[in-house]
């Protein structure tokens, strides 16, 4: 199946969920235009479509290859990221003063979810290169920022985040790799990583790793983790003492290299620490919080293309007769009813994990380029407990349009020829890694209450927010918002015709019916414990 990037639904999604014009108007994103996001978009759409896709199904099958501890990846993967990089997509919100562009994190988020829709296992690569970028520009000393940033946001180098453990899998209190102190600045790691992702590949010559680990006089728990940056290739141009010792078989994502790491096994690997001694986890939250926006965007990526391949398999398949062609032969399966009720349910799932995930994008930007710090701290507010939710949110319902998916083409689905199962093996995980989706509900709670001095009502006024709109508020109330929406969909009707008609219903329905019930049943519940 090929991959159409959906350009027209970016956009709508940027303008009446992001707010991408309100940005434009108020300084928020300055030397940005509609027209200039649109071009962006579509050039991404076309290398997605040229270069990504077609080594999706190929790398599937093929997966990445461990020898004497070298990887090397899937047939084209080294191709492609050479291209990538080429096209200057790595730098495409990376900071100028390093040599990025420097664009809006909503404009990167479309991107973002081009290149997983396109090949999943591609992109997870530079998900997490993006998190590296930012914790070690938010973190890192002067020295290691000059040292390693510039090649971090060109993607000449990759980065990769080393928690997981054998013993301490989302529990970081009981990691044991150890940091030892040098005398010349450095320290040396040693200790095991499992599950890192691209911990060891051959489409770029250097990989940073970013790890956590404990110093000798370190507290117990989490208070007393800091974390280092340690490179394959040592500033000198010698190998530190890092190596790959395994692969994961997996369910999905077969191209992804997924690598069991051991630092230290001839003496200790050279690292360098980011941030304060014993503050490590906090540095390793900026990377996190990006990561975590980073696989919701996954999570919509694969369901807009679960949406695509079975409404494509859909329109082909011809199979049993309707009551609406008289019993004239067979018709196409769309022609059913059921059939329409899954494609529906897909795309209203898809649209709305598209909107949350932008919407969190936004909210990100404003909190790092208002001028208002008033404005900064409340955006600020609202990307916290947005990026929970976007990630929880957006990956339970990729497995489950992924499912759905399969259901549509019936048995087809179940074969892997189709493509529509890799859908669902390779979503699996996303509800998983970047912590499992029970995790995200912890992090609601402390962030509930900043909103509020009673967190009962905290979590109805954010949703009654998020249902009416941050920018309506400002602008005059949610009456003023409706009336942009039903102007969007107007003119969404003149574009598009009857797609955009059914797209605009189904986003209507998903905001507002879904909102308003949420926010009831929260009023409900407050009421009653009052």
């Amino acid at each position: 199946m090929t991959y159409r990037a959906p350009v027209p639904e970016m956009l709508f999604m940027m303008r009446h969920v992001g707010e991408l014009e309100h940005a434009i108007d108020d300084g928020t994103y300055p030397d940005l235009s509609l027209d200039v996001v649109e071009n962006i978009l579509q050039e991404a759409a076309r290398f997605s479509a040229e270069v990504l896709a077609p080594i999706n199904r190929p790398g599937d099958r093929h997966g990445a290859r461990l020898c004497d501890g070298a990887v090397t990846t899937a047939p084209g993967f080294k191709e492609a990221y050479q291209a990538w990089i080429g096209g200057g997509w790595n730098a495409l919100a990376g900071p100028a003063e390093y040599g990025g562009q420097d664009l809006p994190l909503l404009l990167n988020a479309g991107c973002s979810e081009m290149w997983n829709g396109a090949c999943l296992a591609f992109g997870v690569a530079p998900l997490l290169t993006f998190g590296g970028v930012e914790a070690l520009a938010a973190h890192g000393s002067e020295d290691l920022k000059q040292r390693y940033l510039a090649r971090l946001v060109a993607g000449e180098w990759t980065a990769t985040m080393n928690l997981t453990e054998p013993q301490a899998g989302s529990d970081l209190s009981a990691i044991r790799t150890r940091a030892e102190p040098y005398g010349d600045g450095s320290y040396r790691i040693s200790g095991q990583k499992i599950f890192i992702s691209y911990g060891e590949h051959d489409l770029t010559d250097n990989i940073i790793h970013f790890v956590l680990a404990r110093l000798p006089d370190a507290p117990k728990g989490t208070r007393g983790i800091s974390l280092f940056l340690v490179p394959k290739i040592l500033p000198d141009g010698s190998r530190n003492d890092v190596c790959c010792t395994s692969l994961e078989h997996k369910l999905g994502i077969h191209a992804s290299p997924t690598c069991t790491m051991i630092y230290g096994d001839g003496g200790g690997a050279r690292g360098w620490l980011i941030g304060e001694e014993h503050r490590g986890l906090a540095c390793m939250f900026t990377m996190m919080n990006s990561a975590r926006l980073s696989v919701a965007l996954q999570g919509v990526a694969i369901a807009e293309r679960a949406c695509q391949d079975a409404l494509s398999f859909a329109s082909e398949r011809r199979q049993g007769a309707s009551p609406s062609n008289n019993g004239n032969g067979m018709v196409t399966i769309i022609g059913h009813a059921d059939v329409r009720r899954m494609l529906a349910t897909m795309r209203g799932l898809t649209n709305a994990a598209r909107a949350i995930a932008y919407a969190t994008a936004a909210a990100i930007d404003r909190s790092q380029r208002c001028q208002d710090a008033t404005e900064r701290q409340a955006a600020s507010d609202r990307a916290a407990i947005l990026t929970p939710v976007a990630k929880a949110f957006a990956t339970d319902i990729a497995v489950e349009v992924a499912s759905l998916g399969i259901q549509v083409h019936g048995g087809m689905g179940f074969i892997e020829e189709t493509g529509a199962a890799q859908h669902l093996r390779d979503a699996r995980i996303l509800s998983i890694y970047e912590g499992t989706n029970g995790i995200q509900a912890r992090d609601g709670a402390p962030a509930n209450r900043r909103y509020a001095p009673n967190r009962r009502t905290a979590g109805a006024g954010r949703l009654r927010e998020l249902a009416g709109g941050g920018a309506a508020d400002r602008q005059g109330g949610r009456q003023s918002r409706a009336g942009d929406a039903v102007h969007a969909r107007r003119a969404g009707r003149q574009r598009h015709g009857g797609r955009a008609r059914r797209r605009d219903s189904l986003f209507a329905t998903v905001r507002d019916g879904a909102g308003r019930r949420a926010v009831e049943r929260l009023r409900a519940r407050s009421a009653s414990r009052d």
